[in-house]
């Protein structure tokens, strides 16, 4: 008969490869099923089951292990987001980024998380230089953007959940390529996605005070999954020139801001 000790073994093995063994297990690397013609905006999961991948024109909703659940056509340009209550909210901006003269046509678009319809459009036309990015805290969305070339600032701005506009908030984060791209709140911070060579991650507080500014590229998304626990996003091209998207687990770390998990 096994020892006590072989039982323990099974079922710490069995727990590990379930979904449901604690938060982190729910959501791992992953890839998204499919390539498309403009390359990936942002991420965001319901939490439980599912990931949504804005591609810029196209909305997908996919499974943990990304298979393709549901996939609709959206303007140019869907950017990233969030999920709350069982609806999907995407930075959307129909005009031009980065502009001085503020020549963006900002929006913020709600679809069902379930079926993807659109349910509503919410204009933001205070995201002066395109809307790109959002983030969800206690009820209130926060919107982020393009940023001219030069500008030592970036730029937040919040609305209530009837997309009132509350409050512009001001990052000290030095200049960042084409501003802030991605956003997330977790872990009692907020998380900023920027492009650049290198690309950059900013962290700040409830606040918007800078925590930290790191060499760490998330501008294709980022979304909390468990305590010290997120998913980053990349997105490879084919050999055809088509976009893919990918997830990576990643973890906290002091001096790098995050570290993909597999590369400790």
């Amino acid at each position: 008969m096994p020892s006590p000790s072989v039982y323990l073994v099974v079922i710490a093995l069995l727990m590990l490869k379930s979904p449901l063994a604690g938060e982190s297990g729910r959501f791992q690397n992953t890839a998204c099923e499919g390539d498309y013609p403009h390359h990936l905006q942002g991420i965001c999961t319901d939490e439980a089951e599912a990931i949504f991948w804005s591609f810029t024109t196209e909305l997908v909703k996919t499974d943990r292990d990304g298979k393709v659940l549901r996939k609709i056509q959206v303007a140019n340009h869907h950017g990233d987001l969030c999920f709350r209550d069982g609806q999907i909210y995407v930075a959307v901006n129909l005009g031009k980024f980065n502009d001085p003269g503020g020549n963006a046509d900002s929006w913020v678009y709600v679809y069902d998380a379930e079926s993807l319809e659109e349910l509503a459009r919410h204009e933001v036309r205070e995201v002066y230089h395109g809307a790109g990015g959002i983030g969800v805290r206690e009820g209130h969305f926060f919107v982020v953007g393009g940023l001219p070339d030069g500008v030592e600032e970036n730029y937040v701005y919040e609305y209530d959940q009837e997309f009132r506009f509350a409050k512009k908030h001001i990052i000290e984060s030095k200049w960042t390529q084409m501003g802030i791209q991605t956003a997330t709140w977790h872990d009692d911070a907020w998380w900023f996605g920027c492009y650049g060579s290198p690309a950059i991650l900013l962290k700040a507080d409830d606040q918007f005070e800078l925590l930290g500014r790191y060499e760490f590229d998330c501008a294709l998304g980022i979304a909390g999954v468990a305590g010290n626990r997120f998913l980053v996003a990349r997105g490879p091209r084919t050999e055809s020139g088509r976009y893919r998207g990918t997830l990576h687990l990643a973890e906290p770390d002091e001096k790098l801001g995050l570290i993909i998990s597999s590369k400790r």
